[in-house]
């Protein structure tokens, strides 16, 4: 590592890597903001976001004032959304398709019973889409074989010397339509349902079996120059943040510097903060050699400071499931990461907590938000206060009921 992980921050760059998701970046801005305001009003710090000179990613900069200190933190976005919302345009019957194909992929593979004894509140959210898209199908059946037989009888009692033929071609085409509308009406709603996203979402990984498409890659070597760039910048501390799926991406971005020498040894301080991370739903397919062996390398390195934060309160995230021992790929060196509960139920307040228990997406972006009883995780302490993410964890113990047995069955980590 470059500088001494005690040493304090007065400028670091945040790069922030979001998982499968189809919005422009301007969500995450508005994000910060908001919850960031919300949080200094409960912690007493103070946090005032300007916008980020033209050029480059998107992002935003951050002053800070915590802890007797005044911090500057440019943050940045590093966006695939383009590459998720081109993967999530296709037709419904395509959709219905891939449900097929994923099904497959985690059943034979046998991933699926693997991934069911780490947590079941992921596992339940993978198999959400398929029973909803199955359930809006069997509805437009029904709806179809409902429509039909009332057409027909219908026009059999008004129109007794319409051809049998042509009655059964009108009522067929009647069923046909309405059906239709009803799955074009649920595909327009999902954003109350989540269901097509999800299916895409899981599909992504298994249509390659958990290799990366080459798209991806080629937006990850983008990632991983940005990054680069930053480490010879005068800096104290360049964090990069993964969440969801962005984790397992910045695991492999990171592990593709530190191999390649681009982390020089006397820049900023590289740190690494995964939330909510959903890396077994990945890792766990047959194909997933480059994933296992980035784990691999990237947990023994010292290169960097590597920190895991999840919460059992998160059904969406595998709760304090140790990404690279889960996976089978822990080396007998093993240093990261640092894995630890954000503990939605301690540090939200027992109202709070009430009102978000049940709003599953909402929970899996808690980690980015405000707390209104907080512990020792605070989202904007760590990308805009005066200390590293290592200093700042330095003594913190791992969480007592973190899961670290191997469970995967696929281990390999070259094709």
């Amino acid at each position: 590592m470059g500088k001494s992980i005690s040493e304090q921050v007065t400028r670091r760059r945040v790069f922030y890597i979001p998982g499968y998701d189809p919005i422009h970046p301007r969500r995450y801005r508005e994000l910060y903001r908001k919850e960031g305001a919300a949080q200094s009003e409960i912690s007493g710090y103070t946090l005032a976001l300007t916008p980020k000179p033209s050029g480059g990613n998107y992002g935003w900069h951050v002053a800070s004032a915590m802890d007797g200190a005044q911090v500057e933190t440019d943050v940045e976005v590093l966006v695939w959304s383009d590459i998720v919302r081109t993967s999530m345009a296709t037709s419904i019957p395509a959709t219905y398709l891939q449900l097929l194909r994923t099904a497959w992929v985690y059943i034979g593979s046998g991933a699926l019973w693997r991934l069911m004894k780490l947590r079941k509140g992921p596992v339940i959210a993978a198999l959400y889409p398929i029973g909803m898209l199955l359930g809006q199908l069997l509805l437009a059946v029904l709806v179809f074989a409902f429509v039909r037989r009332a057409i027909a009888g219908a026009g059999a009692w008004a129109f007794g010397a319409v051809p049998a033929l042509a009655l059964l071609v009108l009522s067929l085409l009647c069923g046909a339509a309405a059906s239709v509308a009803l799955l074009r009406w649920f595909k327009k709603k999902d954003g109350k349902f989540f269901a097509y996203y999800l299916m895409h979402d899981f599909a992504y990984s298994a249509a390659t079996r958990g290799a990366n498409p080459s798209e991806l890659e080629a937006r990850m070597a983008d990632f991983g120059a940005a990054i680069h760039e930053a480490l010879r910048d005068d800096v104290g501390e360049v964090l990069v943040v993964g969440h969801s799926s962005g984790a397992h991406l910045g695991v492999s971005v990171l592990s593709d510097l530190i191999r390649a020498g681009k982390v020089p040894t006397d820049g900023p301080v590289l740190s690494f903060l995964s939330l909510g991370h959903v890396v077994p739903m990945v890792s766990f397919l047959p194909d997933a050699h480059r994933l296992r062996a980035d784990l691999r390398d990237l947990s023994a390195s010292d290169a960097l400071t590597w920190v895991d934060v999840t919460a059992p309160g998160d059904g969406c995230a595998f709760a304090l499931c140790d990404p690279v021992a889960v996976s089978g790929v822990a080396p007998q060196d093993k240093k990261w990461p640092l894995v630890f509960s954000a503990a939605f139920t301690q540090s939200l307040s027992p109202a709070r907590w009430k009102e978000l228990r049940w709003r599953f997406f909402r929970l899996h972006f808690q980690y980015l938000c405000a707390f209104d009883g907080p512990k020792d995780y605070d989202y904007f302490q760590i990308t805009a206060g005066p200390m590293t993410l290592g200093a700042r964890y330095a003594n913190r113990p791992p969480s007592k009921s973190r899961i670290e047995r191997a469970v995967n069955k696929y281990t390999s980590i070259t094709a």
